[in-house]
């Protein structure tokens, strides 16, 4: 029986709660939120311990999720290692690269799992993508929210964008293991914020492939789409509805388009992501999504943003 706790519970962080209070051979034991009453709210509801101050549970528990603002990511991150606890730390995995660098150190010396939380990798649609997938030469993104007010603390880039930067990445690094980043540009703007909303970025990997990625939180409709082009087909993948459409070109006259609808079985993503994490927890197992790739994606959201700013 895993001994489970989970640092910060607004509105991401009580999915966490909820789902590790179901799970098999898990014990949801400690939620804890400098927010007394929601603290408090959340252990009720989901029959654990409600606690202020994570320092008191790290001799409780056995592993942790932490989903507080980004910004307090490194600093808890860094004493849960040192007490030797496996951690899930949600995207993105710190504000800095440097302080990501020092986290994966940590972790190896410790001798602890450290995951990261992209969600997207656990989304059913994208395993079954990848079986249809061969040398891509072009990627598009497109990933929209209305303003929510949520994840303002940091750029749009390292809130939303940097989900599309790791699927790119693990999409291309499946294709050819020596991908490396050839050019990047990059614009946006602060709009509702003193962080940038809106951002538009292009890559150029050294295999020719490139990407085209769009993310914005002041969007009249929410959208998250992938399209992937490769030789004579392209995919749709829709993460929000959980689907995939393949166009290819047909057998004789006229070259025409033909469409087809992938099945694809609709699963919780942060379930399958939670699942995930106890079986690395429990088998030893490196993270799909480990601190490395957390860090890479996180190298490329911030040269982004650092090209937008300037």
């Amino acid at each position: 029986m895993i001994n489970i706790g989970v640092i910060g519970v607004g509105y991401l962080g009580q999915h966490h709660a909820r789902i590790y209070s179901e799970l098999d051979n898990v014990r949801l034991s400690a939620v804890i939120d400098p927010d007394r009453e929601r603290a408090e709210e959340t252990a009720k509801k989901y029959g654990c311990e409600a606690f202020f101050d994570y320092k008191d549970v790290l001799n409780k528990v056995d592993a942790l999720s932490i989903v507080t603002p980004t910004t307090l990511h490194y600093p808890i991150a860094l004493e849960c290692i040192k007490a030797g606890k496996d951690i899930l730390i949600e995207k993105p995995i710190s504000s800095t690269v440097e302080e990501a660098d020092k986290l994966i150190d940590a972790a190896e010396s410790a001798g602890v799992i450290l995951q990261v939380g992209h969600l997207e990798r656990f989304n059913p649609v994208f395993p079954a993508a990848g079986s249809l997938i061969d040398k891509p030469v072009f990627i598009e993104s497109e990933r929209l929210s209305p303003f929510l007010g949520r994840g303002i603390d940091v750029d749009i880039t390292l809130d939303l964008m940097i989900h599309d930067i790791d699927i790119i990445l693990a999409i291309l690094k499946g294709q050819n293991p020596g991908l490396d980043i050839k050019d990047v540009k990059a614009t946006g703007a602060k709009v509702m914020t003193d962080n940038i909303d809106i951002a538009t970025a292009w890559i150029e990997f050294n295999t020719g492939a490139q990407a085209l990625m769009r993310a914005s939180r002041i969007s009249s409709e929410k959208s998250r789409k992938l399209k992937v082009f490769q030789k004579d087909s392209y995919l749709l993948v829709d993460y929000q509805n959980m689907e995939i459409k393949r166009f290819y070109r047909g057998i004789g006259a006229g070259n025409e388009i033909v469409q087809e609808t992938v099945n694809v079985e609709k699963k919780e993503p942060l379930k399958e992501e939670l699942k995930d994490f106890m079986e690395c927890v429990t088998k030893r197992r490196r993270p799909l999504v480990s601190a490395i790739e957390g860090r890479d994606a996180l190298k490329i959201a911030m040269e982004i943003g650092e090209k937008i700013n300037r």
